[in-house]
């Protein structure tokens, strides 16, 4: 083992079980309240030669955990499987009426709901009143009173919570339905871990967190999408350019082209693309999703431009208007909250006078309490601390900014930025062990995320032997580093602040840096992405 991935390890207090967690080490799926009378309904089903519908979502949570529900029932013996997915445009989120119709129109007995559902009474009791059953799958939080259906399977609920299976994403929840239908022998013994590579995508893209239960998943994960099956994620990623399976490659390369179809067009996209098995199909569907994250960029990147152009007022919260594609606006709202570190709302006309808003925000500010306090400034609204949206009448847009506002001065916050800056889990006078076998002992502790963030490292004193500006409009760097033991490292830095760009040659500082593997021309190096600059 590397000297410093030794010092790593003993740092974050990794055992070997986390560095090498064994697949049995999985929670018994029957510990989640519902999968028992799930599983039950299924046999049935299975038994009746029903007609079933899945019904997910538009993110990639809900696609990649509607085709690993799909899958599962497949396995199990159900031959009548359909897949219904909501339209961000027309549907919003959860269990649509339309999903009432459909249902009754394709002759369903079985609606099985992945990634949504635990708030939607009355959908469930509409179903009920036609004889079709509904089992439930989720992992968003749960109200005290369920919807009447015939299995709720969501580790949050509140009458039996799970809590060593919170953190699962939408994916994961559908995966330990999988899991308990493995162990009832209705899946052929092994054949279920065939939808990792879903699992891990779906887990990464929905920002879960990675210890406990999801460490086992996105371990094993990883191993899975290396060989997947599926045509369409070759496909996918022979275009994104993926050389690597890592949690980097799936949330930057993987998760956005999977996302653009919701966000832009209809999920249908993506799900096709997950489902198919002919290679001329991947090919073809995976270049339309190119093209629409391409479309998804441009206009993501000239939304974010137009607002940074305005003169925006000094207030804590931003809040802007103007005429954007609504399947983008929580990715500006996010890349504003990045620049200027303020939770931050973009709204864009959906409807005359009426305006659909998206929001981010970060610390000690609750975006879903906010809400609460502006409950008379707006039409609707709701979500989580960091992330929700919100419906607002065009005359009430100044009385939603100014409630906004004044529940964050309300809250006297101090020390915001603390949330942004990053912390050196090591620091680095000598650049000795910074090898390829440091490199190879590091992907030991992949997938990264949320609990189990990607290692940085503190380059102190190091000097500028080389400065280049890079990119289209000079917004990215990259540095040659001179560490004090003679080594060097490229750095680079992708969208710099301009302090960074002005760095004078003789500059030393300390760096914060992350390892990374480049390969050119069959050679393989190690260089750095530059995460910080600390001048003092």
């Amino acid at each position: 083992m590397n000297k410093l991935f030794a010092q790593l390890v003993e740092k974050r207090h990794l055992t070997d079980d986390f560095l090498r967690p064994k697949y049995e080490s999985l929670t018994d799926p029957f510990k989640l309240p519902g999968m028992k009378e799930a599983v039950s309904r299924i046999k049935k089903a299975i038994k009746n030669h029903e007609k079933v519908l899945i019904y997910g979502d538009y993110d990639v949570d809900g696609v990649t955990a509607s085709t690993v529900m799909e899958d599962a029932l497949r396995l199990a013996g159900i031959k009548d499987v359909e897949i219904m997915l909501p339209d961000r445009f027309i549907d919003g989120y959860g269990m649509s009426p339309r999903l009432i119709t459909h249902a009754k129109d394709i002759g369903a007995t079985l609606v099985v709901t992945v990634d949504c559902g635990s708030r939607n009474h009355e959908i469930v009791e509409e179903l009920n009143a036609l004889k079709i059953d509904t089992i439930i799958t989720d992992h968003h939080e749960c109200d005290d009173d369920l919807p009447e259906a015939k299995a709720i399977i969501n580790p949050h609920r509140k009458d039996q919570p799970t809590d060593e299976l919170s953190n699962l994403a939408g994916v994961g929840v559908a995966f330990k339905l999988a899991e308990a239908l493995e162990k009832e022998h209705l899946i052929p013994a092994g054949q279920e871990k065939w939808l990792l590579d879903l699992v891990l995508i779906g887990t990464i893209c929905d920002q879960m967190t990675l210890t406990g239960e999801n460490r086992i998943l996105g371990f094993y994960g990883i191993k899975v999408l290396a060989k997947t099956r599926r045509q369409g994620l070759k496909a996918l990623m022979k275009n994104a350019g993926v050389s690597s399976i890592t949690s980097e490659s799936i949330g930057f390369q993987i998760g956005p082209r999977l996302n653009a179809a919701g966000r832009l067009d209809t999920a249908e996209l993506s799900l096709n693309l997950l489902r198919t098995h002919s290679a001329a199909e991947a090919t073809a569907t995976a270049a339309k999703l190119e093209e629409l994250n391409k479309k998804r960029r441009a206009e993501q990147c000239a939304a974010t431009d137009e607002i940074s152009d305005r003169n925006l007022p000094d207030t804590p919260v931003i809040i802007e208007t103007g005429k954007w594609h609504e399947g983008i606006i929580g990715i500006v709202a996010g890349r504003l909250v990045e620049k200027y570190h303020k939770p931050a709302f973009v709204l864009t006309e959906v409807e005359n006078g009426i305006f659909k808003g998206s929001g981010r925000s970060f610390g000690d500010f609750n975006l879903a309490d906010a809400l609460s306090y502006a409950k008379d400034a707006i039409i609707s609204g709701g979500g989580h601390a960091a992330a929700a949206g919100v419906r607002v009448y065009q005359k009430d847009l100044y009385a939603f900014r100014e409630k906004m506002n004044a529940y964050y001065d309300s809250l006297h916050l101090k020390n915001q930025e603390q949330y942004f800056r990053s912390r050196a889990d090591l620091n680095l006078d000598s650049l000795q062990d910074f090898t390829l076998d440091f490199l190879e002992d590091l992907k030991l502790l992949e997938p990264y995320g949320a609990g189990n963030e990607e290692p940085i490292f503190r380059l102190s004193h190091a000097t500028i032997l080389e400065k280049r500006r890079m990119g289209d409009k000079n917004q990215h760097l990259r540095l040659d580093l001179h560490a004090k033991d003679g080594k060097t490292i490229k750095a680079v830095a992708f969208f710099v602040p301009d302090e960074w760009l002005n760095l004078p040659d003789d500059a030393e500082c300390d760096y914060l840096i992350k390892p990374v593997e480049n390969e050119w021309r069959g050679t393989r190096s190690i260089e750095a992405r530059l995460v910080d600059v600390i001048t003092a």
